[in-house]
């Protein structure tokens, strides 16, 4: 009978929430008292035994406690206790009719049962209910003929909720059906005021899409699933799709932040790093702060939602446990938050960039060597990478320090291995201190979870917890390395063996100790390099990181470290992924 939101190109065409449409069809008033005593003198006594009329059921004044009167129901209705109802009333769900009960928490109905011939109604009476928190819209329900733009027969209001199962959000719709214009104009303003004292829900948001994510279908996918949900739920929606690297950058540094309640990227892992930086570089311009310097930075002045459409997603499924476009933007809608610690990197006393997660070794070798392939199709161009850097597998010579936690702070539980270190004293700390071979070092403030890790690149950290996990695996051989890769994809522990070792730190240094030794290697094993290629490593000796799955090159010592909470993302803490894993076909 009706097109669902989601599928309709005309949201409002079918769902109207207009009071003023609410009269086109019955201009009557929503009380009136005048006409009530008329009709009082003539009104005949109800017979025993009759039923009701279910085809325009009306308000039941009579059912209400006392508290609650029926000049109440025209107004706002502030009442202290959460059951105490504020409006009740007969509607028709499906095809049976019910008892619903507004209070200031939910809304309750449960199915009239006719009587037994001893008079006793059925004991088997089941109670359904939504609460309003799951609630993001009310609409009215109207039918219309085909060209039809406003009007219609008014078939009673809607109700649209999230439901969850798992880590999965899906939108569902609850029909209140009466034709009473009074009784649903009623209902509806109830509806309306109390859903408008959520005020952690975003009314007007920046968004980004980045149509060359994954496989090109990122605006396809805000345009079909998250648009028409925002659309539902009165968010005013500023779009702007990307049109290279930095135009976020630009963009975020330029516009006015005041007038929106978030921004929204939809797009991969990059799109993801490059907004979140912006958001924070934006802040510190705000602040005043120096980022030619080591400063501290402030936290960014609005929460950042985001759409998967990756390959990965990884800061997506860390945050919503799972890699589902609807979840994550009913999350914006119902307006969850979650604080997320966030990396800053610096060289030379310089602020190169903010971030989640890098990679230094392995992974930072395998996103240059894919760059450099940008022509191929992605998933050719990543299984080509992986299978060249295992082909020519080196260990990088680097002095590394980091800054344990300290015992007893929140984070995970540290797992030390014995080296050749040295302590030296920065900023107050301990710092500890090791030089040696490692074939990948990886330093992660949130778990990164992913299909190809479903417990995570660093399953010892959370999302706030305020540290780093700091995972070495030093120099092995090529077949056990492959082996410690392919526990990230199974129930296997991938830090139980001997060449890796783990730390819960807040700040790492890295130094690299040796001048582009795999620059050889990648001239040999590529010989049809052309102008469609660069060089891994520059001639000024830089090294390739991996940072959130954007390559940075690095000439010299790397600084990391960790800012709790500095940033707010539309979610929530789930500890694991909710889908099934997906195994990996590139190992």
């Amino acid at each position: 009978m009706f097109e669902t939101p989601r599928k309709s190109n005309n949201v409002r065409g079918v769902w109207s929430e207009s009071q003023e449409e609410l009269h086109e069809m019955q201009p009557v008033s929503a009380v009136d008292t005048s006409s009530r005593a008329k009709k009082k003198k003539k009104k005949k006594k109800p017979q025993p035994g009759g039923k009701r009329s279910v085809s325009a059921p009306q308000l039941s004044t009579e059912a209400l406690p006392e508290t609650v009167s029926s000049e109440s129901l025209q107004g706002e209705c502030t009442l202290n206790n959460n059951d105490e109802p504020i409006v009740r009333g007969i509607f028709q769900i499906g095809k049976r009719s019910y008892d619903v009960v507004l209070t200031v928490s939910r809304v309750t109905w449960t199915p009239i049962q006719p009587e037994t011939p001893t008079g006793d109604a059925s004991s088997q009476r089941k109670e359904a209910f939504v609460e309003l928190k799951d609630v993001f819209a009310v609409k009215v329900k109207r039918r219309r003929t085909v060209g039809q733009q406003s009007g219609g027969t008014l078939l009673g209001i809607t109700l649209f909720h999230c439901k969850r199962k798992g880590a999965k959000l899906k939108d569902h719709e609850t029909h209140l059906n009466n034709l009473s214009v009074d009784h649903c104009e009623i209902w509806f303003k109830h509806l309306k005021a109390l859903l408008s004292g959520f005020q952690n829900r975003p009314k007007s948001l920046k968004v980004f899409v980045n149509p060359t994510s994954h496989k090109k279908e990122a605006l396809r996918v805000y345009m079909d699933e998250v648009a028409p949900l925002f659309k539902l739920a009165d968010i005013e929606a500023d779009l702007t799709i990307t049109e290279r690297k930095g135009h976020v950058l630009s963009v975020l540094k330029e516009c006015e932040l005041d007038i929106y309640d978030g921004v929204v990227c939809v797009g991969g892992d990059g799109t993801v790093a490059e907004v979140a930086h912006g958001l924070l570089l934006r802040a510190q311009m705000d602040a005043g702060r120096d980022t030619d310097s080591i400063f501290t930075p402030v936290q960014a002045a609005l929460p950042l939602g985001i759409i998967p459409a990756g390959s990965t997603d990884i800061v997506a499924c860390s945050v919503h446990g799972i890699r589902h476009p609807v979840t994550a933007a009913l999350h914006i809608i119902m307006g969850h938050r979650q604080p997320v610690d966030a990396c800053s990197f610096s060289s030379l006393g310089r602020l190169l960039r903010f971030g989640f997660s890098a990679m230094f070794g392995f992974g930072g070798r395998t996103l240059a060597y894919a760059e450099r392939h940008r022509w191929m199709p992605p998933s050719q161009r990543r299984e080509m990478a992986l299978i060249k850097t295992l082909a020519n597998l080196k260990p990088e010579d680097c002095e590394l320090s980091f800054l344990p936690l300290k015992p007893g702070t929140d984070g995970a539980q540290e797992q030390t291995k014995t080296r050749s270190r040295k302590d030296v004293r920065d900023s107050g700390g301990s710092w500890q201190t090791t030089q040696g071979l490692f074939l990948n070092i990886s330093i992660m403030a949130i778990p990164c979870l992913c299909s190809m890790a479903p417990r995570g690149l660093a399953p010892n950290t959370r999302l706030n917890n305020g540290s780093m996990a700091l995972i070495m695996a030093g120099n092995t051989s090529r077949s056990d390395f492959v082996k410690h890769l392919k526990r990230y994809n199974s129930v296997n522990n991938q830090f139980s063996f001997s060449f890796v070792e783990t730390h819960t730190v807040k700040a790492v240094k890295l130094r690299p100790r040796t001048q582009g030794c795999w620059a050889d290697e990648v001239s040999e094993d590529n010989e049809e390099s052309d102008s469609k290629s660069a060089p891994i490593i520059s001639s000024d000796g830089s090294y390739p990181w991996n940072i959130d799955g954007d390559l940075l090159e690095v000439p010299s010592e790397l600084y990391i470290r960790v800012h709790p909470e500095l940033l707010t993302l539309f979610g929530e803490n789930l500890e694991e992924a909710e889908e099934s894993p997906v195994k990996c076909s590139c190992i």
